[in-house]
């Protein structure tokens, strides 16, 4: 199988390519500035991980790249894999899957629902879609949450809200990536895969750690208050705060679409995925046995 990557230095794309690689399949890794729809032509699936760094520019960006990306997948009718996020269900209460509403409460988030509308539209011109849709990265990415900033410092675990929030595991995402794509051929037009991964609060991981590593944790504090007087400046310091409600407002994703399609499917276990965010405990906790 031929596979073109996009956005291969980004969190989900890298995760992508390289689980595609280990499986023994053909990959490109796209270069931007190249021609897309060159070089989509003979591939037989295309993982779309564009996305504008530090939240960017999104409503000018997110079309043009859906854009652009939509028309490299119909010259070459190749299937088209795009990672979904949780912006577009707002604060509806429950377990959020594909049958749960798309009503944002962000303006990012009515980016994203435009975003995969028009994915939606593309597929009913008959090019396969899959929204591979997961909470917050976590893993070996370069702005994953528990490395940026959770876990940034040693023997804390710093609070950004009171709920419990969705995470996915790159590696495990990438995985998922590569069954999606070995099973193009027997999906619908249209497939949206949550994918549950960890509902974790702050407390939650704190108390994990310290069962791993037998040290206490302490409970940082996050400088909202900051975010909000640079705001006005700083566009990053803006888009963070308009998600806060993220962390606040609890959610999960509904694991039984994969376990319908991926009976056999198993996730990375969360001491793994907590033990390559500790530096410096890993041999402790292979020690102990913990």
């Amino acid at each position: 199988m031929k596979v073109l990557v996009l956005g291969a230095g980004g969190n989900f794309g890298k995760a992508a390519a390289e689980a595609f690689a280990a499986s023994g399949h053909e990959v490109t890794r796209f270069r931007r500035g190249g021609d897309m729809v060159a070089a989509a032509r003979g591939q037989d699936v295309i993982v779309n991980g564009l996305n504008p760094p530090k939240y960017h520019d999104w409503a000018h960006l997110i079309p043009a790249i859906t854009a652009e990306v939509s028309a490299a997948a119909r010259a070459s009718g190749a299937m088209l894999i795009v990672p979904g996020n949780v912006y577009t269900y707002g604060v509806q209460p429950g377990v959020w899957g594909p049958g749960t509403a798309q009503v944002p409460c962000s303006r990012k988030g009515a980016i994203r629902v435009q975003m995969e509308r028009d994915y939606r539209a593309l597929s009913e011109q008959g090019v396969k879609v899959a929204i591979l849709r997961a909470g917050d990265f976590v893993g070996d990415g370069p702005g994953t949450i528990w490395r940026m900033v959770m876990l940034k410092t040693p023997g804390t675990v710093a609070v950004l809200g009171r709920g419990k929030r969705a995470y996915g595991y790159l590696p495990d995402l990438g995985r998922l990536a590569v069954r999606l794509a070995e099973a193009r051929e027997s999906l619908p037009a249209f497939t949206d895969l949550p994918f549950a991964g960890f509902t974790l609060s702050a407390e939650d991981i704190a108390q994990r750690i310290e069962a791993l590593t037998g040290q206490q944790q302490r409970l940082g504090g996050f400088p909202w208050w900051l975010m909000t007087l640079a705001s006005p400046f700083w566009e990053l310091a803006r888009e963070l705060r308009e998600m806060r409600y993220l962390y606040d407002h609890s959610h999960s994703l509904d694991p039984a679409p994969v376990q319908a399609l991926f009976p056999d499917f198993r996730a990375t276990p969360l001491d793994v995925v907590l033990r390559e965010h500790l530096p410096g405990h890993s041999a402790m906790v292979t020690q102990t046995g913990r």
